[in-house]
């Protein structure tokens, strides 16, 4: 078992304060603040310790103020709705007395429906083609910088393999259509709630990049101060989190200082598997 796996199980294995109340730990991590993935799949854990017999179908969240990584993250779950089709649950995440997130995890019982159709998976390089081997084999990244050598550590708890590697050179995507290779780690225990714990986990990962790539920039510019606001994601078929799944993304509006990325996550085999929403603050530092 490697640290990788020991780190995710661990992150999302909540410890039970009283019902409904649970408590969750950071790792050790150089951030100055807690990782918006975290929190949503901390949440989701959470709601998924009170319900029974059915798996979440959508969640939405709003991040309220920063986290702090040094403390517990303590997790409160309401019981919104047990009805015999949907279950609704809301959580909120607190520290020193004050909310920090907020979400909402509805919960379907497993049925057959009238429609099943799915947008088509994009063809993109799979992920063996985008190892660090390979990568470095192309004339423009034999001196590969060492913010994008961070995605190809073995210790992160999510394994990235971005597929346009130019726009982090200075190449702008007009469209802002950017693709990313994701799994966990390492294997991950035969649990599908936890699978879908996991994949939330690591939507948060790159989703601001898509409006980025647009300019050419990237979240390693230190001339930016991109932070989440809200999150919403839809799961539509079963997977597995620690098989490569590509996710898709694109950036339809920026205004204001804040963008909107959405983004459709896919099986290798192009079964759509879940689609994401997020509207991030994307502001420039202010120069002194």
């Amino acid at each position: 078992m490697s640290k990788s796996l020991i780190d995710l199980l661990a992150i999302l294995d909540l410890e039970p304060l009283e019902v409904n109340l649970f408590r969750g730990n950071s790792p050790k991590t150089s951030w100055q603040r807690v990782f918006g993935g975290q929190v949503i799949g901390q949440a989701m854990v959470a709601a998924c310790r009170t319900v029974e017999g059915r798996l979440p179908h959508s969640i939405h969240c709003y991040f309220i103020l920063p986290g702090d990584p040094q403390i517990p993250i303590i997790y409160q779950v309401e019981r919104l709705r047990d009805g015999k089709s949907y279950t609704t649950r809301r959580v909120t995440a607190i520290q020193h007395g004050n909310a920090i997130f907020s979400i909402m995890v509805s919960f379907h019982a497993e049925e057959q429906g009238a429609f099943d159709h799915q947008d088509k998976m994009p063809d993109v390089p799979p992920p063996e083609k985008l190892t660090a081997e390979e990568v470095s084999k192309q004339e423009m990244f034999r001196e590969m910088p060492d913010f994008i050598r961070r995605y190809y550590e073995s210790d992160r708890p999510i394994e990235l393999r971005p597929v346009e590697l130019g726009r982090y050179f200075g190449q702008k995507i007009d469209d802002g259509r950017i693709h990313v290779w994701i799994r966990t780690a390492a294997k991950l225990p035969d649990d599908p709630a936890l699978h879908l714990c996991a994949l939330a986990y690591a939507s948060d990962f790159s989703l601001l990049d898509a409006i980025m790539a647009r300019y050419g920039r990237t979240l390693f510019d230190k001339r930016m101060m991109p932070a989440s606001l809200d999150h919403a994601m839809w799961f539509h078929r079963p997977f597995r989190a620690d098989e490569w799944l590509l996710y898709a993304q694109d950036s339809p509006s920026a205004q204001g200082g804040r963008g909107l990325t959405r983004g459709l996550i896919f099986k290798v085999d192009g079964t759509l598997v879940a689609s994401v929403a997020q509207e991030g603050s994307v502001r420039q530092r202010r120069q002194s």
